[in-house]
């Protein structure tokens, strides 16, 4: 179910923003209910580290966002102080809070910078994710070439078949059947934003499939851009594979800046060029 409001936000967003790229990422693992009043579920690690290190790199870039992520995810700037309470003390008055954390109140000054240029939607279910993407989408159709799709969250594979409508004895030997999650990306590149520069991931443990996959994909769906990255990798490495081009452009944190530099800010500043690429392609 669509949040009150949600149409009304959403297009005043877009209208105050009407003079900048949009980017729209969505971010976090989607849940799999086992049954309707929804005790036990299926779900996976993502806590959205991506996305939201994604979403502050595209804000300096100029990008408006539009953060689509799971509950209780992280969210840009505020996942840099996940655990902010065990930092928190008393002053000697024991009336004022003090927090000595490093740089927050940099952060802080920057999140409140960028409040008006990035928009707020959640989800929790792989139904409600797909019920927000297609809405936030048919919003973005109009800007065609101006949106960029960029869905950094860890969709589902697998839904069950039949839920059962309460919770399932802890006695009952479970034989649970899946079925194949319907691809999103599918939808999304041939129904929702078609002109939209549209960028998918691919995450292996299999070296060997990675590059391939990637590829297929794009053979598949026919959208821009699949970034291609290893799970043991991902924060160091990630492969550009684009439509069109045999190679794929590799992406490598140089080992000596991993304590000053994300490779998100590797990844969005090639992403803004490719895009920029895209738009002045349409004209």
């Amino acid at each position: 179910m669509i949040p009150p409001h949600f149409d009304v936000d959403i297009n005043r967003f877009l209208i105050t923003n009407k003079d900048c790229r949009i980017v729209f990422i969505t971010s976090g693992g989607t849940q799999v209910p086992l049954e309707k009043n929804t005790v036990r579920f299926i779900d996976n690690f993502s806590m959205g580290t991506r996305g939201a290190a994604s979403a502050e790199y595209f804000l300096r870039a100029g990008y408006a966002v539009i953060f689509l992520h799971r509950e209780e995810s992280l969210k840009p700037f505020s996942r840099h102080f996940p655990n902010i309470f065990n930092s928190l003390t008393l002053d000697a008055t024991g009336e004022n809070v003090v927090c000595n954390l490093p740089n927050l109140a940099n952060i802080l000054k920057e999140k409140l910078k960028y409040e008006e240029k990035i928009f707020y939607a959640s989800f929790k279910t792989f139904d409600q994710y797909i019920e927000r993407l297609e809405h936030i989408c048919i919003h973005l159709n109009p800007l065609e070439s101006r949106a960029m799709i960029y869905l950094a969250a860890a969709v589902s594979d697998f839904v069950v078949t039949e839920l059962p409508t309460h919770k399932i004895a802890s006695s009952t030997e479970l034989n649970l059947p899946l079925s194949v999650a319907p691809k999103v990306i599918e939808r999304v590149v041939n129904s929702f934003v078609p002109n939209a520069f549209i960028v998918s991931f691919k995450l292996e443990t299999d070296e060997s499939k990675l590059i391939p996959k990637a590829k297929a994909a794009l053979n598949k769906y026919g959208h821009q851009l699949v970034i291609a990255n290893m799970l043991s990798t991902r924060k160091q490495k990630v492969t550009l594979v684009r439509k069109n081009r045999e190679d794929g452009e590799e992406i490598i944190l140089p080992a000596e800046t991993m304590n000053e530099t994300e490779i998100e800010s590797m990844i969005i500043h090639r992403l803004s060029g490719l895009h920029q690429e895209f738009i002045e392609s349409k004209f």
